[in-house]
Order: structure tokens, then sequence, then C-alpha cells
């Protein structure tokens, strides 16, 4: 029996068969935190479709995905979920300002309404279990059932996510790393929450 508490990635070669379709969708790269899953064939297997379905941001499309899922990383205090997504943000159209802006929060000065929405609807989420129905009537001016449940499904992928990133302490993929804007490091991140 493996230690629970010493979890390493999975080396490709000794991946489950059935498998075969994350490696493929991965073009045989698949990522870290797809390694740490795969110690649970039959989890991953299950999981693949919804996370293919919030990366490409649901109904919400991919930019207020991309928001979604930095808010979860910085409530979460996951530096792998948030250097995982600021490439894929900047890629879908945030820029770097509004990517950093992201660990303020939806007070910060700045924000169109609809993305402040988007991040307190995540943080009521996180902190109370549920968007406030005040925060619910707001969001519903800017987006529909399917969009605002994508939200919902969208922030408790992450969190799930991040609670095996955060349990394991995965380390960063080399390219992810690699693929960061300069000035992207985990002391800034880490930095940023505590000042936040």
């Amino acid at each position: 029996m493996p230690d629970n508490q010493k979890v390493a990635p999975l080396p490709i070669t000794a991946w489950d068969p059935s498998l075969a379709q994350v490696i493929d969708d991965m073009h045989g790269q698949p990522l870290n935190v797809h390694a740490l899953m795969a110690h649970h064939p039959e989890l991953l297997n299950a999981w693949w479709n919804f996370r293919n379905h919030s990366v490409a941001g649901g109904a919400l499309g991919r930019r207020s995905g991309e928001l979604v899922i930095l808010r979860v990383a910085v409530q979460m205090k996951s530096w792998y979920e948030w250097a995982s997504h600021v490439a894929r943000a900047v890629d879908c159209g945030l820029s770097l300002a509004e990517i950093e802006r992201v660990r303020l929060g939806p007070q910060a000065p700045g924000w169109e309404d609809a993305d402040a929405l988007l991040l307190q609807a995540v943080d009521e989420l996180l902190n109370g279990h549920a968007i406030a129905a005040g925060t619910l009537a707001k969001l519903s001016s800017h987006y529909d059932t399917r969009q605002i449940m994508d939200l919902i499904a969208i922030q408790g992928m992450y969190v799930i996510l991040a609670g095996m990133l955060n349990t394991w302490g995965l380390e960063l993929d080399e390219r992810v790393r690699e693929s960061l804007p300069a000035g992207i490091t985990r002391e800034g991140f880490e930095r940023g929450i505590e000042e936040g």
C-alpha cells in the first residue's frame, strides 16, 4: 500500500489502459495533475468530460470561465491552479492587469459589472456555500440560467482540483512554468494573497 502522504504523479508508462483518451486529449503530455489523478483511473475517467467542459468555460465562454477559475485559485491559495491558468487567461483575452486584479477581488476598481459579479459569486460560494439572493439577481441581468449553473459548476470543479493539489503539494509542470509571462511568480502570487 503506497504512503498516502507522498502521492506523486504516476509515470505515464504506469497508467491504466482505460486512460488512453486522457493521454490522447493531452497529445501524449498530460499535466502533473492528471498524472496525480491517474492513481484513481475510475475517478479520472469520470472527471474528464467535466474537466473539458470547465476548461472551455461552458456556457460562460472561456474568458469568463478563466475569471472564475483564477478567483478559485486565489481563494483556495493554489499556486499550481493559478499558474496553470495565467497563460490560458491571456490567450482568451484577459490582460495581465486584469489577471493581477483577480487577486484583489470583486471590489477592486476597474472591473466591469459583469466580471465583478462573477468574482463576487465565487467568493460567496466558497465562503457562504451559495450565491446570495442579491448577487444572483444582479448576475441574472448579465447571465442566463445555464451560464450561472456553469459558474457554480466550474467553481466546484476547481475547488475539487485545488483540494487535491494542496493536499499533496503538487509541483508545477516545467512547461507550464516556462510559459508564464514575465513577473508571474509563486512568491508574487503568495504575497498578493497575503496583501489582498
